[in-house]
């Protein structure tokens, strides 16, 4: 089944449909979303990818969040996946509250796109060969299959580290999933109900760390026209996936370190310190046993 791509801006179209053309037979554009109640009637689609503003000069996104209602009535088994260039963890949190399956900003990395498209085809294909046996969408979208031994043991380790309030390291390469085992570790937790909030480090400048991270006020610097809350406070009561923790640079590190050992952020442009309750999950695909040198793997091993 195809794919399906809203936006009001033809050229994302385009390269959405070049880009997603090895994902499956077909993707569907339509740059009105007047135009979903007809097509989802004449198509059944595994994925929708779903701007967020239409209107000339909306950035509320608004308008995202009635498309996605209407579209999870009239196709509830379509996976949908948020897009806007007005992205911030408010609206992604919000968006996923509402069922979307992931929220995408633009200029988005094509990898990450590709990435959250096939794990929503899986999650659609996955539905319709063992419906019965899946958990609720919202409680874990991105559900992991697995009956080998291996997979086994390891939903066993899962669901014994979910149960408490570790803090997690989720190491492996590319496309193993390593997300997808922090939401189940976030779903089988007593902090379920709370928010999960997920920050890809790998995109955050070293300019904009500490806004993108901890938040701003309004006036702390060229653009930052109210206040606003970061990843930290968002997904306070909850889980705070960071992933490709692996790429922070030296001189950014203390600045993270600080805020986990203190468990408050300091908004840009304040001086306050708001307390943070968060479990943290972290991923990155890099050899950080070997880039800590080999004394120190040893230790860790002998521990």
């Amino acid at each position: 089944m195809p794919i399906l791509v809203v936006d009001d801006n033809r050229e994302v179209l385009t390269a959405l449909r070049l880009l997603l053309k090895d994902q499956d037979d077909a993707v569907h554009t339509a740059t009105d979303p007047a135009a979903l109640p007809a097509l989802v009637e004449r198509t059944t689609y595994d994925v929708a990818l779903l701007d967020m503003n239409f209107t000339q000069g909306a950035s509320d996104g608004a308008e995202g969040f009635q498309w996605l209602e209407r579209l999870r009535t009239l196709s509830p088994e379509t996976v949908v996946i948020m897009m806007t260039a007005y992205g911030d963890v408010d609206k992604a949190v919000a968006a996923m509250k509402a069922g979307a399956a992931d929220f995408i900003v633009k200029p988005w990395s094509n990898e990450r796109l590709v990435q959250s498209v096939q794990a929503a085809i899986r999650v659609r294909k996955t539905r319709q060969q063992q419906p019965a046996l899946l958990p609720e969408p919202a409680a874990e979208p991105f559900a992991i299959i697995g009956e080998s031994p291996a997979m086994q043991a390891v939903f066993a380790t899962l669901d014994k580290v979910a149960a408490t309030d570790a803090n997690v390291l989720v190491l492996g390469e590319h496309g193993t999933g390593k997300e997808l085992i922090a939401r189940r570790l976030h779903a089988r937790s007593h902090r379920a109900d709370g928010p999960f909030v997920s920050v890809d480090l790998g995109a955050v400048t070293a300019s904009l760390f500490e806004s993108e991270l901890f938040g701003h006020t309004k006036g702390a610097f060229t653009g930052a026209d109210h206040d606003r809350q970061g990843p930290f406070e968002a997904a306070s009561g909850g889980t705070l996936f960071l992933d490709e923790i692996g790429n922070i640079p030296l001189e950014l590190q203390n600045k993270l370190l600080t805020v986990l050992e203190r468990r408050a952020v300091t908004r840009v442009g304040s001086l306050d310190a708001r307390p943070v309750e968060v479990r943290l999950v972290c991923a990155t695909n890099r050899p950080i046993y070997d880039l800590a040198g080999g004394v120190y793997r040893r230790e860790i091993i002998r521990q």
